[in-house]
């Protein structure tokens, strides 16, 4: 009972100061007392004194920080809490963790079906911002005009003259910028060359459709390419060779159908610049005639071929004739036997590559 009575004190005293304590206990000396209650409360009277003069000090301290803390909460507001603030902020130290989980729950669906409906407010375009966006339909509308005039780059890269097409599964030749110096057809479904797919672009120099399913090419296909120095139409299906541009300087036909009637006589005469004759992995019976001088290579092996004259390579009635040119022929994959035409190499610095026994 002394103890509580003594802990009772002790808390009035940090709450309301010695003097107002003090002063408060004359009005209970001026009633009569009994002698033992008189002697207590002297006691207890001599006990606070004691204890007020080492305390006083630091409860001064505290009811000044105390009385600042209030003058300034006071002054001062929170911030109120935003959404995620609410979410995400859970007291895991508190025995009400299950209830927390609960009042997000209730929150999350509360919200969340306020945010969904100022979403709808929000989102509900005005006559401004459809004009807006009709605006900007017409700004990414117009550079389509500048590709309707080069289609093909849309499907194709073009580059700096450079047009390459190869693998976009393509029937027929796209049409082509006319600008245009080199085309990459390769590996595609093309089946057939006309004389409409370059007539507008005499500038090309470089045409390569390997690896097509090219059957067909009409005569006049190349006829108005008089830059035209490159030509390669390996791994088709070709019959028969076309008519050949002048400038001609490397012709790769090899991997094909050809035979030996679907060259004409005078398809290589006049060819003055042909270097390169890729004519291997075909159905030739005989070596092409009238192969001109400036050829260095020729490659036409593996095919039927099965005998060649004096004249094939070199000129029967001119011993001194020396074919300076040539390099390299390869003849080996054929059924001729080389050993029994000496005479059709005498012109020639080397040897061609074969069978000769």
């Amino acid at each position: 009972m002394l103890a509580k009575i003594f802990t009772i004190w002790k808390l009035l005293l940090k709450l309301l100061g010695h003097k107002i304590l003090f002063s408060s206990l004359k009005p209970i000396h001026s009633f009569p007392h009994s002698p033992s209650h008189l002697g207590l409360m002297h006691r207890h009277e001599h006990l606070l004194r004691k204890t007020t003069k080492k305390t006083f000090k630091s409860a001064k301290t505290i009811l000044h920080s105390i009385f600042l803390l209030s003058l300034f909460a006071s002054l001062i507001k929170p911030a109120p809490p935003t959404q995620q603030d609410l979410r995400v902020i859970y007291d895991y130290g508190t025995d009400n963790f299950e209830e927390t989980i609960f009042s997000q729950d209730y929150e999350d669906k509360y919200l969340d079906g306020k945010n969904i409906k100022e979403k709808q407010s929000i989102i509900t375009p005005d006559k401004k911002s459809l004009q807006l966006q009709k605006d900007d339909i017409v700004t990414t509308l117009l550079p389509k005009k500048e590709n309707e005039e080069m289609p093909t780059c849309l499907l194709c890269v073009c580059l700096l003259g450079s047009v390459y097409c190869e693998e976009v599964d393509i029937d027929v030749v796209p049409p082509l910028p006319k600008e245009s110096a080199y085309l990459y057809a390769r590996f595609n479904k093309i089946k057939k060359l006309t004389a409409k797919d370059f007539a507008d672009i005499p500038t090309l120099r470089r045409l390569d459709f390997t690896g097509n399913l090219i059957k067909d090419i009409e005569d006049s296909t190349f006829s108005k390419l008089l830059l035209l120095e490159e030509l390669s139409l390996a791994d088709n299906q070709l019959l028969k060779l076309p008519v050949l541009p002048p400038k001609l300087t490397l012709f790769n036909a090899k991997y094909n159908k050809i035979k030996s009637r679907g060259i004409k006589a005078n398809t290589f005469k006049k060819l003055s610049n042909l270097t390169f004759l890729y004519l291997d992995h075909n159905a030739l019976e005989s070596v092409p005639l009238n192969l001109p001088e400036s050829l260095r290579v020729i490659h036409l092996q593996f095919n039927n071929i099965t005998s060649i004259t004096d004249d094939t390579f070199c000129k029967a009635n001119d011993t001194r004739y020396i074919r300076d040119h040539i390099e390299e022929i390869r003849l080996e994959g054929n059924p001729i036997i080389l050993g029994k035409y000496p005479n059709s190499f005498i012109c020639l610095k080397r040897l061609p590559i074969g069978s000769y026994f």
